[in-house]
């Protein structure tokens, strides 16, 4: 049953997965109808970065609050959030909410190797929501709220791989179920589709410094590195 917290927030959605024929059809034209620099950072939200810049897709449930935490983060060039792993061509908020798009909230991080690493990136995903919820974050319920991390290159591949099955094994060890994160190289999950412009960096102090954050963390600390 979904609690009141849920109702009041529309936050609750469906815990199964459409099929894709099942999908809705979406658009052909994008719903950030243009470009332009992030809020925070000045940056260009869609590239192009400088060169040598990396980019990963990390979705941790409400991806206001998991923007927020990565464009605070010291290398990141860039950040925007959008929807990702699913069929729905172009989707909007709304159709991702009724869970019939197969998308999950998304951030996209565009970082500087050279000043941050992969695997720090990484450490701050698993701290910082709950891997082990399926599709939920907290209060927050359906498909859309899904953790997946989608991996653009090798380096990121090993690290992902590296930290899931370290991260499993620490909170095996606490009691934990098992991590439920979509683990996908981003060309298999198909495109990242930019959300509208009232979400890119909605938590922002020029827009919403003090809106909705869920951050529905085990409390775990991810393990040092010997």
């Amino acid at each position: 049953m979904n609690s009141i917290f849920d109702q009041l927030l529309g936050r609750s959605g469906r815990s199964t997965m459409v099929a894709p024929e099942e999908a809705l059809p979406g658009r052909e034209s994008p719903v950030l109808p243009a470009a332009r620099p992030h809020t925070v950072l000045g940056t260009s939200l869609t590239g192009p970065w400088p060169e040598g810049t990396r980019v990963v897709y990390l979705a941790m449930g409400c991806f206001w609050g998991a923007e927020e935490i990565y464009w605070q983060v010291p290398g990141v060039v860039s950040t925007a959030v959008g929807y990702m792993g699913g069929t729905t061509p172009n989707p909007t908020y709304e159709e991702v909410c009724t869970a019939r798009t197969g998308h999950t909230e998304t951030a996209l991080v565009a970082y500087d190797p050279a000043r941050v690493s992969e695997a720090e990136l990484l450490k701050i995903f698993w701290e910082r929501h709950d891997p082990t919820q399926g599709f939920r974050q907290g209060n927050d319920v359906g498909t859309q709220y899904r953790s997946a991390v989608y991996w653009t290159t090798p380096e990121q591949e090993k690290a992902v791989r590296e930290t899931a099955e370290t991260y499993s094994e620490v909170l095996a060890a606490k009691g934990y179920d098992p991590i439920t994160t979509e683990l996908r190289p981003a060309a298999e999950a198909g495109p990242f589709f930019f959300a509208e412009d009232y979400h890119q960096q909605y938590l922002s102090d020029a827009k919403n410094p003090h809106g909705y954050r869920c951050h529905a963390t085990t409390g775990v600390p991810f393990p040092d590195a010997a």
